[in-house]
């Protein structure tokens, strides 16, 4: 781990509640593959959110990037690091998209959505590649998330409706 990349984990402070809300409420600090930590940790609030309507449900997930672009950007900014490890908001908010076009709350569907999501947040297939080269900030941290969510709910909306798997 490089000194600047260590410098600016000690330069995050939970009582920020931006740095709170970026690291996926602590979570991002897990020092083993924190994007797959803050994948699961955004599960349970998943859980949560679906008992709300579609469009309601859809209303927090904006909400969600919007507050999560500033908060990414603040945190990197104060950390020093350009989308840092320990910033996992963006997984959060990634996960809930691909979790939206579950055919059925089922475990082993959320598992898979689960799977489909990290493997294309890791692997970063075009488009996906290219915004996370191109687009800085707080918007950079978070489109490549955000465009994985989405191909990830497209994937998962075809494979529930069209080749049910369970």
């Amino acid at each position: 781990m490089t000194s600047e990349v260590t410098l600016g984990i000690s330069r995050i402070k939970l009582r920020n509640p931006w740095h709170l809300m970026s690291t996926g409420f602590g979570s991002g600090l897990f020092p083993w593959m924190p994007g797959t930590v803050g994948s699961l940790a955004a599960i349970p609030i998943w859980c949560l959110m679906t008992f709300l309507p579609w469009q309601l449900y859809s209303l927090v997930v904006m909400l969600a990037i919007c507050l999560g672009i500033y908060a990414c950007h603040k945190t990197a900014k104060d950390m020093g690091v350009h989308d840092h490890g320990c910033i996992v908001w963006d997984e959060f908010v990634g996960m809930w998209i691909t979790l939206m076009a579950l055919p059925v709350n089922d475990w082993r569907w959320v598992l898979a959505g689960f799977l489909l999501f990290r493997v294309l947040d890791i692997w970063k297939p075009w488009p996906i590649r290219w915004f996370d080269r191109e687009v800085h900030g707080g918007v950079g941290i978070m489109i490549d998330d955000i465009i994985a969510g989405i191909v990830g709910a497209g994937l998962i909306y075809m494979l529930g409706h069209h080749w049910p798997l369970f």
